[in-house]
């Protein structure tokens, strides 16, 4: 079942001697994954302005980077969406993310405010999760003078970037001070303890194994207890009830499929409007692949439409 455009990128990846992400230095493994966008990412779209901010983060500045849509006026209001990046909470920045936050905007007819956050070995667990707390709080307060609809803030992000938009999401309505409209979690990690069943049918052999999850893991957590921590581990928050709209993207060959159903299945469970769409033939990270995957652009513009939906 698995799409034959993601197995010929995994057997070109193999027969060009791609190493495994676990094998190399963090400082290596973020260069490469910022190399290899220029072989599997589409054409970054035009849009009508992208810019680069900062937010005072409590370690220093956060960078963010401001997107809006193609056809967009400077002093039209507009909804946001807040969008974290993936790469396992050790690799990815706002160059890795620039095609599909472009292509976010422009479908969605919404800004997008990409998220820098401070990433592993560097920088443990909890500190993406501030950073992404203290910059959307930020864009929240700011939404004024950026031209944005603070009341039609949307939380989004792929992977561990998923994680993260699941966390603002349960922290925001435990604070009562920073309403989210809605929550984009594209194959979200939602456990990490890595004990659903498709971490062991999905761990090897479609790029992201259980070897680079272990050294995502082992790069971000510090204390195994972690694991349990709602921050880290969201499916595992006591109250799920009273949370945005979501929509939850897996992929069928993805270790983290089965988590990323689960949380669905939970938010749903508790009340809360939650759709789930596997895309059964593709491999974990497909979205940002446009390049060499059709389906990747039939996910975007899904993602898009229920944004527009959502904050219109």
């Amino acid at each position: 079942m698995l799409h034959p455009q993601a197995r010929a990128l995994m057997d070109l990846m193999a027969e060009r001697g791609v190493p495994p992400t676990h094998t190399l230095s963090p400082a290596e493994a973020r260069s490469f994954y910022r190399e290899r966008r220029n072989f599997t990412q589409p054409e970054p779209q035009e849009v009508a302005e992208a810019c680069d901010l900062k937010a005072a983060g409590p370690q220093g500045d956060i960078p963010l980077r401001l997107y809006r849509p193609l056809g967009s006026a400077a002093t039209t209001v507009l909804p946001v969406l807040v969008y974290y990046h993936g790469g396992g909470w050790v690799i990815g920045d706002l160059d890795t993310h620039d095609a599909l936050c472009r292509e976010l905007a422009n479908a969605a007819g919404c800004a997008v405010v990409a998220v820098d956050y401070r990433m592993g070995p560097e920088h443990r667990f909890p500190a993406a999760v501030d950073d992404v707390l203290v910059a959307t709080r930020w864009v929240s307060t700011q939404a004024g003078a950026l031209k944005l609809d603070a009341t039609r803030l949307a939380v989004g992000g792929d992977s561990a970037g998923g994680n993260l938009a699941a966390v603002v999401a349960l922290a925001a309505r435990d604070a009562g001070d920073l309403p989210i409209a809605f929550q984009l979690l594209i194959y979200p990690a939602t456990d990490m303890r890595r004990g659903h069943a498709s971490h062991t049918t999905n761990g090897d052999g479609y790029v992201l194994t259980r070897d680079t999850l272990a050294y995502f893991h082992d790069h971000y957590i510090t204390d195994p207890a972690h694991d349990l921590d709602w921050r880290a581990s969201p499916l595992l928050h006591t109250d799920l009830s009273g949370l945005p709209p979501a929509l939850v993207i897996t992929a069928g060959y993805d270790p983290l499929r089965d988590e990323g159903l689960d949380y669905a299945r939970a938010l749903t469970e508790a009340g809360n409007r939650a759709s789930c769409v596997c895309f059964e033939r593709q491999i974990h990270g497909f979205i940002t692949m446009g390049r060499v995957l059709d389906e990747a652009h039939t996910a975007v513009a899904l993602c898009a439409a229920e944004l527009r939906r959502v904050l219109r």
